[in-house]
């Protein structure tokens, strides 16, 4: 099968990467509401009817499935998304560099500026006529070739780096298990159970091929997460009215300590708030796509981000500076219900984690994929190239994730060079590419400076982050058990 004008899918289901964004902003209504073809199987199907652009069609083609979640199902997987294990990180990656002033602050401008650049992003996912089912196909088809190229890899990068993080997180949870109930609770190091929540998210994702499959998942995710969350509250709480010496809120360490953290934490804050993945989540919401996706998108920053700062802030009040990256770490008990915090915790991640790898493995399912069988995702050839693929990625990142256990740190510098420029700066200019004609001298402003704004904190986190991952190799070694 062939796409005309950009299209990407030959005979064999592979991408041809000589014309990804061929027929710019520039098109003709003729060519833009040219109507391809389905895939040979027909369950992946270009959705045209009852578009928000009438006559529009996929940018690419894809052999994951396009156009059948509803908009809440879409809102169950971006809080799947976010409210993770990371969240008990906050209180120690944020609140404990930023203290009680700098941080809510922050905290607070960093979630509506969040909500505002993904309300723009959303915006633009039929822009000319076009689904734009990636990241990298909507910014390449405004801006050009060398964006789609830049956007491709730090949207990888990410994705990759939180894969990483997110098994460190389950290993933990499960060695927060382990210690809680064992007499020799360092019999087992931490490298060995990231070793083993690889192993059960290599299962998890070759069992549940599409983000549309996942959606039952998403679903009793965000269960799971209110049992840790609520958990992690409540017995933050306890300790909290019951410590008998104040807590220390003080910010430690020298002034460029304390100064590099404080930077470097504005980059954890994007992480929090921002998935990089907001077109490939679009790219299953039913039509009127930008509509449902806009209700997806107040669904998360209201029931999925009020966990994540009310987590951050009785931690912080809690336990002071003291905090633990993991807050579960820091919780005097009762010990059945850590460990049962523990458990949900590592349950709910192995769902998330497949959230965030997702657009990587509809890459690789697309330019292998074949499904001339009927069979589709469950043919011989896709559940092989599934096996393949995804096992040799999530081994890769298990090894990774054992070696290196400081995950925090690589959290912020990805967050400094992908979220920054991707959320902030390249939405804004994006906008502005398309929608800027139209505008008044003050809005072009105001859009420009937070291009502007988003290269400063670009360089400003990254060069914190790079500091911090330094000190902290001083004093890690490979395989800690920490």
């Amino acid at each position: 099968m062939a796409m005309s004008n950009g299209g990407i899918e030959n005979h064999n289901g592979k991408e041809n990467t000589n014309h990804l964004v061929q027929g710019g902003l520039g098109d003709s209504v003729s060519q833009l509401t040219h109507r391809d073809p389905e895939l040979a199987d027909g369950s992946h199907h270009v959705e045209n009817s009852n578009s928000d652009t009438p006559g529009t069609r996929l940018s690419r083609e894809t052999v994951h499935h396009v156009g059948k979640d509803t908009w809440w199902e879409v809102g169950f997987h971006l809080i799947a998304a976010f409210d993770n294990s990371y969240v008990l990180g906050y209180p120690g990656l944020v609140m404990a560099y930023l203290g009680w002033i700098a941080g809510p602050i922050c905290v607070g401008v960093f979630y509506v500026g969040s909500f505002y650049n993904n309300y723009l992003l959303a915006t633009l996912h039929e822009t000319g006529g076009k689904r734009h089912i990636r990241s990298r196909d909507l910014a390449g088809y405004i801006l050009g070739p060398l964006v789609y190229k830049a956007t491709w890899i730090l949207q990888y990068s990410l994705l990759s780096v939180s894969t990483i993080g997110s098994i460190i997180l389950c290993g933990e949870s499960l060695q927060g298990i382990w210690v809680a109930y064992s007499h020799n609770p360092s019999a087992i190091t931490l490298p060995v159970w990231v070793v083993i929540s690889g192993g059960t998210y290599a299962l998890f994702a070759f069992f549940v091929p599409t983000l549309h499959s996942l959606r039952l998942f998403t679903a009793v995710s965000i269960f799971l997460s209110l049992i840790f969350i609520c958990i992690a509250i409540g017995t933050s709480f306890n300790d909290g009215f019951r410590a008998a010496a104040p807590r220390d809120y003080s910010l430690l360490g020298t002034k460029a300590d304390v100064s590099f953290r404080s930077i470097g934490s504005l980059a954890t804050i994007a992480f929090a708030f921002n998935s990089n993945i907001l077109p490939e989540m679009q790219a299953v919401v039913r039509q009127p796509t930008v509509r449902n996706t806009h209700k997806a998108l107040v669904m998360q920053f209201t029931l999925g981000t009020f966990p994540i700062i009310l987590v951050m802030m009785v931690a912080y009040w809690a336990y002071g500076n003291a905090v633990n990256t993991y807050v579960l770490n820091s919780t005097s008990g009762p010990r059945p219900w850590v460990a049962l915090a523990n458990v949900a915790a590592f349950l709910q991640m192995i769902v998330s984690i497949h959230v965030y790898a997702l657009p990587m493995y509809e890459f690789v399912d697309t330019f292998f994929g074949r499904n001339y069988d009927g069979k589709g995702d469950w043919s011989g050839h896709s559940a092989l190239i599934r096996f393949l693929t995804r096992g040799t990625f999530i081994a890769i990142a298990t090894f990774i994730g054992a070696l290196l256990p400081f995950f925090g740190d690589f959290v912020a510098l990805t967050g400094a060079f992908s979220v920054f420029p991707l959320n902030f700066g390249l939405v804004h200019l994006m906008y502005l590419k398309v929608n800027g004609k139209n505008f008044m001298p003050y809005r072009v402003a105001w859009h420009w400076i937070m291009i502007i704004l988003a290269i400063i904190l670009t360089v400003a986190t990254a060069t914190a982050s790079i500091r911090q991952i330094i000190s902290d190799a001083t004093t890690y070694h490979v395989f800690a058990n920490s």
